[in-house]
C-alpha cells in the first residue's frame, strides 16, 4: 500500500489539475459567448448569399462559357479536401471527429480512383492526418485563434484556393469542419465549395412557392448574368470560409468548455476518492500503532 505522504501528494496534485480545468473552463466560457455571437452573425449573410446565388445559377444557362466556379473543370479526377480544426487540444473529440470525417471522405475519393490533396487549417488537424496522408498535405495554415478571426484569414485561404484551381490542380474542392450548433452539439460535416452547388432549404421552397406548377420567377440583371457571377463566385468563396472559420471557433469553445467541466467534475470525484482511501489508510496505521504500543505495554 502506498505511504500516507505519497496518499497527500496525490491528492494535491488532482486538486491542482482542478484548478487548472476549472479556470480553463471559465475563460473558454468567455471566450464562447464572443466566438458565438460572430457565428451567428455571419450565418446570415453567408446563406443569403448562397440563395441569392441559387436563384441566379437557376435562371443562367450553364455551358462552356459560363464562370468555372460554377460550371466547374468538366472532369472530376482531382478534389481538394480544406480540413478545419483548432491549433490547440484540450477540446474533447472536437478535432479527432473532423479529422475522422476526413479521413473516411479521403478513403472514399480514393477507392474511386480520385487523386485527393489537402490543405489543412489548424495544427491539430495536420498533426492526426499528417500520419496516413503526409503526401497528400499540400498547404497548411495555422488557426486564427491566438491572433483573433478575422475576414482577411478567409481570403488568404480563399486565395490559396482560387489559385490553385486556376492552375488546374483540382476539379472540385470540399469543406470539412465542425458545425456549431449548441454548446453541446458540434457536428462534423462537408460542404462542396467548388463548383458552387446550389442547396435547396425551406427558406428557398417558399420563396419559389409555384415552382410545383411550372411558374418561375423572371429576373432581370444588370451588367449580364455571366458578370455578375464572375464577380461574386469567388466572393462567395471567401465568405463561406469565413463563415466556416467561424463556426469552428465557436464550436472549439464549447467543446473546451465542456471537456474541462467533465474534467474539473471528474477531479472532484477522484479527490474524494483519495480522501477516503487515505483517510482508511491513516486510520490502519493508527491502530497498528496502538496495537504496537499496547502490546509493548503489556510485555513490560
Amino acid at each position: 500500500m502506498p505511504s500516507l505522504k505519497e496518499f497527500r501528494d496525490r491528492i494535491a496534485s488532482v486538486k491542482s489539475t482542478r484548478k487548472i480545468t476549472s479556470a480553463m473552463k471559465m475563460v473558454a466560457a468567455s471566450k464562447l459567448k464572443r466566438a458565438q455571437t460572430q457565428a451567428e452573425a455571419s450565418q446570415p449573410y453567408a446563406e443569403t448569399m448562397a440563395n441569392m446565388l441559387g436563384r441566379l445559377v437557376a435562371n443562367t444557362l450553364i455551358d462552356e462559357n459560363s464562370p468555372k466556379l460554377l460550371a466547374g473543370s468538366g472532369k472530376d479526377d482531382k478534389h481538394l479536401l480544406v480540413v478545419v480544426t483548432s491549433d490547440r487540444g484540450l477540446c474533447g473529440g472536437f478535432n479527432s471527429y473532423v479529422a475522422k470525417k476526413a479521413r473516411e471522405l479521403i478513403k472514399k475519393l480514393s477507392d474511386d480512383g480520385k487523386e485527393v490533396s489537402i490543405i489543412c487549417v489548424g495544427r491539430k488537424g495536420r498533426d492526426i492526418l499528417k500520419f496516413e496522408f503526409s503526401d497528400k498535405i499540400v498547404e497548411f495554415f495555422e488557426g486564427p485563434g491566438k491572433k483573433g478571426l478575422c475576414f482577411n484569414d478567409a481570403q488568404e485561404i480563399a486565395k490559396s484556393v482560387l489559385d490553385r484551381f486556376d492552375a488546374g490542380e483540382f476539379d472540385k474542392c470540399h469543406l470539412v469542419y465542425n458545425i456549431f450548433k449548441s454548446v453541446i452539439s458540434q457536428i462534423p460535416t462537408t460542404q462542396q465549395l467548388i463548383p458552387f452547388e446550389a442547396t435547396n432549404n425551406d427558406e428557398d421552397e417558399k420563396i419559389d412557392e409555384k415552382s410545383a406548377t411550372g411558374i418561375r420567377a423572371v429576373y432581370e440583371f444588370e451588367p449580364t448574368e455571366e458578370e455578375i457571377l464572375e464577380n461574386i463566385l469567388p466572393l462567395n468563396v471567401a465568405v463561406q470560409i469565413f463563415r466556416v472559420l467561424l463556426d469552428s471557433a465557436a464550436g472549439e469553445q464549447a467543446a473546451r468548455m465542456t471537456a474541462m467541466d467533465n474534467a474539473t467534475r471528474n477531479s472532484g470525484e477522484m479527490i474524494s476518492k483519495l480522501e477516503l482511501t487515505y483517510n482508511r489508510a491513516r486510520q490502519a496505521y493508527i491502530t497498528s500503532e496502538l496495537i504496537e504500543i499496547i502490546s509493548g505495554a503489556e510485555a513490560v
